[in-house]
């Protein structure tokens, strides 16, 4: 299944074998994403004849990819704060919900059976925590068979919006890990295996007897992995599913976010899921080719009114059509052809 994901989302977004030449757009970044951006591109190509060629390379890619002007649209699940985005002349908007899950590979231990909170995670990934019978995580998880197995931690190798989700995530909850490593998409390990996109962290933490690993829901749920419940801002521990990222999203206010960005992690709220954040979109607001935006903004505007289904298929939570409503206005506001008139027309 892993290897049929990874085909998903990297294969299938280039949508045969035409390539990047002939493809009507090309985007770059985020892996967290990519599934859904696959089945969205498919249909798309299937309805329109239109072609989407996007590079599931990590956030940190796709910002620089944009940045350089060698794609149309970068992805990165790391909002850049507005000061950046008018430094790079850039604009972003967000496409869909998801949530960053540990996943592990242990013995006997079912998906959900483990449960964990922020403070221990960060001791884990610091390398303080070093076996699974440890009794910091014994206390968590009381009658549970916690194996006498040493921990190997596996994390991104390339920059990863779902490393700064994580790793800020982290940085909330363990006062060592925020003054020692801090939230990025890019950190220094402090131990630990690197994999490149989720689909790496995935297959390492699959390959790995004892490791623990974190990815975009998605991954852990299509490819059956074992996955923690979280200890939540409440003090509840939840599971990781499209509900409880809709209830940790529900507190978010983007009508107060300026530049859309907002981050949706510890959230209050009995359901919320912890460790949830969006996933964005960049464009440059000068157009050189105005056909060329118009398309990239096709494309979005078709997956905003035609691709919930297929987002909720695989757990993603979708955007509200008041929050769709206010990035359409940013689309006319900032997104500009050569001739200073925007690119969007409401199709």
């Amino acid at each position: 299944m892993l290897k049929r994901l990874t085909a998903v989302a990297c294969a299938a977004l280039a949508l045969g074998a035409a390539g990047a030449a002939k493809a009507d757009i090309s985007g770059a970044g985020a892996t967290f994403p990519a599934p859904v951006y696959a089945k969205w591109a498919e249909t798309y190509k299937a309805q329109t004849h239109s072609q989407l060629n996007y590079q599931a390379i990590g956030s940190g890619g796709g910002i620089k990819q944009i940045e350089a002007k060698t794609v149309d649209f970068g992805a990165s699940d790391k909002p850049l704060k507005p000061d950046v985005l008018a430094a790079n002349g850039l604009m972003q908007f967000p496409t869909v919900v998801g949530g960053v899950v540990p996943i592990m590979n242990l013995p006997g231990i079912k998906p959900g059976q483990i449960h964990m909170t922020g403070a221990v995670l960060g001791s884990i990934y610091l390398g303080e925590i070093k076996k699974w019978n440890d009794p910091q995580i014994a206390a968590l998880n009381r009658g549970v068979p916690l194996p006498n197995l040493p921990i190997t931690v596996v994390h991104r190798s390339d920059g990863s919006g779902t490393s700064f989700l994580f790793t800020t995530y982290l940085s909330m909850k363990n006062p060592t890990w925020s003054s020692k490593v801090g939230g990025n998409d890019s950190v220094q390990w402090p131990t630990g295996l690197g994999g490149k996109g989720n689909d790496g962290v995935a297959a390492f933490v699959k390959q790995t007897l004892g490791s623990i690993g974190y990815v975009e829901y998605a991954y852990a749920k299509q490819n059956h992995m074992t996955y923690a419940l979280m200890q939540n801002k409440q003090g509840a521990f939840v599971s990781p599913d499209a509900n409880n990222f809709a209830a940790a999203a529900g507190h978010g206010d983007w009508s107060k976010a300026p530049g859309f960005y907002l981050l949706l992690l510890d959230q209050p709220g009995a359901a919320s899921w912890p460790i949830t954040g969006a996933t964005f979109i960049l464009m440059h607001t000068q157009q050189a080719n105005a056909d060329t935006g118009a398309s990239v903004l096709k494309f979005f505007d078709w997956a905003y009114k035609n691709g919930d289904a297929a987002a909720a298929s695989l757990d993603y939570v979708t955007l509200p059509a008041p929050v769709k409503a206010m990035v359409r206005k940013a689309w006319v506001a900032q997104v500009k052809g050569p001739n200073g008139q925007p690119v969007y027309v409401s199709h």
